[in-house]
């Protein structure tokens, strides 16, 4: 199990900023950012090559969920979203994952 599985499970804590039936938003323990969380769909895939129809409606119910959350998240300014895909790109942890920056301004 991964460690975002273990996370979505209870196994490990996080801060959980945002929870429902399928993703949680949790703040990220390496930040890059002034405000720095990651949205993780609950089930597991690493990749965006291995959605199927009710993955990628999981994915589209995150970046819906993503705006709404905007204020919550101390994001009022604007934020940068980013999903990793693959070794070259940093994606260290092999579950699909949204990273959500802000809280300052960005460099390019």
């Amino acid at each position: 199990m991964c460690v975002f599985c273990k996370i979505v499970a209870g196994e490990i804590p996080s801060t959980k900023m945002y929870e429902d039936d399928e993703m949680i938003v949790i703040k990220d323990i390496e930040p890059k950012a002034n405000k720095h969380y990651l949205c993780i769909p609950k089930e597991h895939f690493a990749l965006l090559s291995e959605m199927d129809e009710k993955r990628a409606e999981t994915v589209k119910h995150c970046l819906s969920k993503i705006p709404a959350l905007q204020k919550e998240l101390g994001l009022e300014n604007g934020y940068r979203l980013v999903i990793n895909q693959g070794e070259d790109a940093g994606q260290t942890v092999h579950h699909l994952h949204i990273h959500i920056l802000g809280g300052e301004i960005l460099p390019w």
